[in-house]
């Protein structure tokens, strides 16, 4: 089940963000710059924010929260952006990122495209967005919290809906 998120999620997005990155960063990231970014983007204040100024969608099985997306408004260009994408390593390849990225899509009416951000080394995260039809713009290099990273910017051209 994908739904908006509550206050009541937070500690489950919390957890989910750490568990995601350990797992995903581990030999990319060193753990010092993935925690201070986590403490950072992810406190209770930030998530609060989020909620109130983004649009926060959770996954849920069996009635637990296991993955989120977090997707900014559409601006006066008809762009957005898919800013997080986690799902528990447990639950992935289950479907739950592919229904969070159409439930995220659903929510975007104005939106003509969607831009993403992702480390270049994440190929698990470059290989899900290439397979849901986001095509690849450009990687630049640039600092994550001190540390060098490459980054690859993605975009999927949302369909003109037929009326």
């Amino acid at each position: 089940m994908i739904r908006p998120m509550t206050s009541k999620d937070i500690l489950y997005v919390q957890h989910i963000a750490v568990e995601t990155w350990r797992a995903t960063y581990e030999n990319i990231i060193p753990v010092d710059v993935q925690l201070r970014f986590l403490n950072q983007s992810y406190s209770e204040i930030m998530l609060l924010k989020r909620m109130e100024k983004t649009l926060m969608l959770i996954a849920e099985c069996d009635g637990v929260p296991i993955g989120f997306a977090n997707v900014t408004s559409t601006d006066e260009d008809g762009d957005a952006e898919l800013t997080a994408m986690y799902i528990l390593p447990t639950h992935q390849q289950n479907g739950y990122g592919q229904k969070l990225f159409q439930a995220a899509i659903a929510s975007l009416a104005e939106a003509k495209q969607l831009f993403v951000y992702v480390d270049n080394q994440n190929i698990i995260g470059k290989n899900f967005y290439e397979k849901q039809g986001f095509q690849l713009l450009a990687t630049f290099s640039e600092s994550f919290n001190g540390h060098p990273v490459e980054t690859a910017e993605y975009v999927y051209k949302i369909p003109v809906p037929i009326a």
